[in-house]
C-alpha cells in the first residue's frame, strides 16, 4: 500500500490506511455501537476492492456479480439513522476518528474511494414507485442537492412576497399595468397554487409559491415575480392573461 509503485489511487490507499488504524484499534474487541460511526469506509473498501480486481485481472473475475449486496442487509429508517450520532461514543473511539482524519485534507476526505457518501432526497410518488431517490456526486442534479442541503434557508427567505406586493414588483419591472386581479388570473393560469378552500391547500409548485398553514395564506419566491414579468413582456401574452378567465 505504501509503495510507490503501488497501482492503487491515493483514495483508495486512503482508505485502507484508515481501515488499518481501525482494525488495529479493536483488534479482539467489539465496536459495539460506535461501529456505525465507520459504515461509510467499510463500504467504500468493498467498493475498491471489486473495481481494483477489475482493473487489475479484467472484468471476468469481479465479485460484484455474484456478491452485489450491500453491508446494509438490515433496513433502517429515518430516526435509527437520526440517531446514529447521538449514540454516546467511548473516547478511545473518538481519539481513533480523530487519528483517522489526521493528514487528509478535505479533497481527500470527500473522496468517494476514500469514504462512500449518498445523497437521499424524498419525492412525491405514488405507492408503486420508491420514495428514496439516490444521486450520484457526478450527475448534473447533485450540485443542486448539495446546494439545497448546505444552503439552509427558512420559508420566509424563499418565498418573501405577498400577492399585492407581488402584483406591485410586476408592475413596476415590467412598466405595464398589473393589478391583484392579474396576479390570480395568472397563478391561475399556471397552477401555481389551488384556490381557496380546498382539502390540500399546500400542494403549490414549490418555485413558485407556498402555503403557510400557521396563518392559511400564501406567499410567493423571486422566480415568480421574474416569470410573470418576462411572459407579459410580449404584447401578446400580456393581453391573453388579461383576458384570462377565473
Amino acid at each position: 500500500m505504501a509503495r510507490a509503485d503501488s497501482p492503487l489511487s491515493q483514495g483508495i490507499r486512503d482508505n485502507l490506511s484508515s481501515l488499518k488504524k481501525i482494525r488495529d484499534a479493536v483488534e479482539h474487541t467489539l465496536f459495539r455501537r460506535a461501529d456505525t460511526r465507520f459504515l461509510s469506509i467499510f463500504q467504500a473498501c468493498c467498493l475498491n476492492f471489486d473495481k481494483a480486481i477489475c482493473d487489475l485481472f479484467g472484468p471476468d473475475l469481479a465479485l460484484s456479480k455474484e456478491l452485489s449486496f450491500s453491508l446494509q442487509f438490515a433496513k433502517m429508517d429515518l430516526e435509527q439513522l437520526a440517531q446514529i450520532h447521538a449514540y454516546e461514543v467511548p473516547e478511545h473511539i473518538r481519539t481513533l476518528e480523530q487519528d483517522i482524519e489526521d493528514g487528509l485534507d478535505e479533497e481527500r476526505s470527500s473522496d468517494l474511494e476514500y469514504r462512500f457518501r449518498v445523497v437521499y432526497t424524498f419525492e412525491n410518488s405514488t405507492k408503486s414507485k420508491a420514495h428514496i431517490k439516490f444521486v450520484h456526486p457526478t450527475d448534473e442534479d447533485a450540485e443542486e442537492v448539495r446546494n439545497v442541503l448546505i444552503r439552509k434557508e427558512i420559508s420566509d427567505k424563499l418565498y418573501p412576497h405577498k400577492a399585492g406586493v407581488v402584483a406591485e414588483m410586476v408592475q413596476q419591472m415590467s412598466e405595464r399595468a398589473f393589478s391583484t386581479h392579474n396576479h390570480t388570473q395568472a397563478w391561475r393560469k399556471f397552477d401555481v397554487r389551488p384556490r381557496n378552500g380546498v382539502a390540500q391547500p399546500e400542494n403549490t409548485n414549490k418555485d413558485y409559491c407556498i402555503y403557510h398553514q400557521a396563518h392559511g395564506d400564501y406567499t410567493y419566491s423571486n422566480k415568480w415575480i421574474d416569470f410573470i414579468v418576462s411572459f407579459i413582456a410580449s404584447d401578446d401574452n400580456y393581453d391573453e392573461l388579461r383576458r384570462f378567465r377565473l
